[in-house]
């Protein structure tokens, strides 16, 4: 495989998978809708929406799921020419259980998967001679396994030899890994990050341990918690509070946005369309003020569809949503 060469504005690598949402419990069987789904993919898709160069560089399977992902980011135009396809391990599957109005129950199938696979070396040759101007990773990703997590690792490396700007989304999961497990790579990563985005209950994952509690940082104030972060070497770190915003904490102080009021439908992905917003203003040269303001307008648009990314916003119907009810755009 040649060597990628052009620059992206942003690179991003992880599992994505095929998901499945049903209409009600699965043990009653019915019907299911097929899409794809995956943190880094749901940002790069939220980026390439609002603009941006995206190279995604995931491992699927040799199987027709593997395809469907690969044709989806493709059509939202997200690089993939840096992808793996392994013949030896399967494309990772998701079922989403829609439970009660607010509640959604999620059941992964990714154990011995081709995402969980993905080789460093893989992830040397995406990253390219051109380094691209943001990395993204999240916390998912080295709870995969081993091998992704080295493949994480060798892009954090790759980034700090190239000069390239870091984000680290915490984005804990408790199926894949426990918490003892998750703040022993979140510690080490976080003072690598630029920007670290977490939300207020995954940022102790990021600080030492305090007393006899190996999983979660001193019991501080957020702000402290954030502060003593960006003292360890974090750039910026951004927290996220669901239906009460998000705070950025940077070398200008402690900036709150609070949340687009919609009507919400479903909130799987709304993390990831945040990040895509802080991003793209990122990108854009913006302050934190306007950064922070866009995160919550994609987070929003998040909350108000369907879906992991589907619901993301193009650069021009970014204003929509303060466009009055009932209005009918000609």
């Amino acid at each position: 495989m040649s060597t990628v060469r052009e620059r992206p504005d942003v690179f991003t690598l992880g599992e994505t998978m095929v998901a499945l949402r049903g209409s009600g419990p699965l043990k009653l069987g019915g019907t299911m809708e097929v899409s794809v789904a995956g943190a880094e993919s749901n940002v790069a898709i939220g980026l390439s929406r609002l603009g941006h160069e995206v190279r995604w560089a995931g491992a699927v399977g040799d199987d027709e799921a593997g395809q469907l992902v690969l044709r989806t980011l493709r059509a939202e135009g997200v690089d993939v020419s840096g992808a793996s396809v392994d013949s030896g391990a399967p494309t990772g599957l998701l079922l989403f259980e829609p439970r009660l109005p607010d509640v959604t129950r999620v059941h992964y199938y990714r154990a011995g998967s081709a995402g969980s696979r993905l080789r460093a070396e893989a992830v040397e040759r995406a990253f390219g001679t051109a380094p691209p101007r943001v990395l993204h990773l999240t916390g998912i990703t080295p709870a995969l396994g081993p091998a992704a997590r080295e493949a994480a690792e060798t892009a954090l490396q790759l980034a700090a030899r190239h000069g390239t700007l870091v984000c680290i989304d915490v984005n804990f999961r408790a199926r894949l890994w426990s918490r003892e497990e998750a703040a022993r790579v979140m510690r080490a990563w976080a003072p690598h990050a630029d920007v670290l985005i977490a939300s207020d209950d995954e940022l102790p994952l990021c600080l030492p341990p305090a007393g006899d509690s190996p999983a979660a940082g001193p019991a501080l104030p957020l702000t402290a918690q954030a502060e003593a972060l960006r003292a360890l070497g974090a750039g910026e770190v951004v927290v996220k509070l669901g239906a009460d915003g998000a705070t950025a904490f940077t070398s200008g102080g402690p900036l709150h946005r609070r949340a687009i009021p919609v009507r919400a439908v479903d909130p799987v992905g709304a993390g990831d369309a945040f990040v895509s917003g802080y991003l793209s203003a990122l990108l854009d040269g913006a302050g934190p003020d306007e950064r922070l303001e866009r995160a919550v307008t994609t987070g929003a648009f998040a909350v108000a569809s369907h879906g992991d990314w589907e619901g993301a916003p193009t650069r021009a119907e970014l204003s929509m949503l303060g466009a009055p009810p009932g209005t009918v755009v000609r």
